[in-house]
């Protein structure tokens, strides 16, 4: 297996002349391709292939945030490559996010907990199936015991 090679940058980039460019209907769009391109140019992307940048949806949200008219002018982002990906996050999350995060953290610890549960009352419902089996050959066995003395 090949080794996947990660590397982690925050820069801070500036959208104002970007998407000033763009007509007052497009900039925040402007400013996501802009996102992309920067990072496509820093993050050594060799192809230039836009497809490969992954932006995170806290950051959307802040640049969607004011509307489609007036982006943020700058955006300090945290970059993390993986292999020929990279994905792109607020350097700073705000705090919903973050409450958000933790809220999931402990959803998935619920689940793991039940199915935990889950397993240990089927093993002992195996456990309790084998006892009564091997009770049951015992009896069977004596039963049978029991006729041979009979005969």
């Amino acid at each position: 297996m090949a080794e996947t090679k990660t590397t982690e940058r925050i820069y801070i980039i500036p959208l104002r002349k970007e998407w000033e460019k763009a007509p007052r209907i497009k900039r925040a769009k402007k400013a996501n391709r802009a996102i992309k391109e920067f990072l496509v140019k820093h993050m050594k992307i060799y192809d230039r292939d836009l497809k490969k940048i992954k932006i995170e949806r806290w950051l959307n949200m802040h640049i969607w945030e004011r509307g489609i008219k007036k982006p943020p002018s700058k955006v300090k982002v945290k970059a993390v490559k993986e292999n020929d990906i990279v994905r792109v996050e607020l350097a700073e999350l705000p705090k919903k996010a973050i409450r958000e995060q933790e809220k999931k953290k402990k959803e998935e610890d619920k689940k793991k907990s039940k199915k935990e549960k889950a397993k240990e009352e089927k093993e002992k419902a195996k456990e309790k199936q084998a006892e009564t089996q091997e009770e049951k050959q015992e009896e069977q066995k004596e039963e049978t015991k029991e006729k041979q003395e009979k005969k």
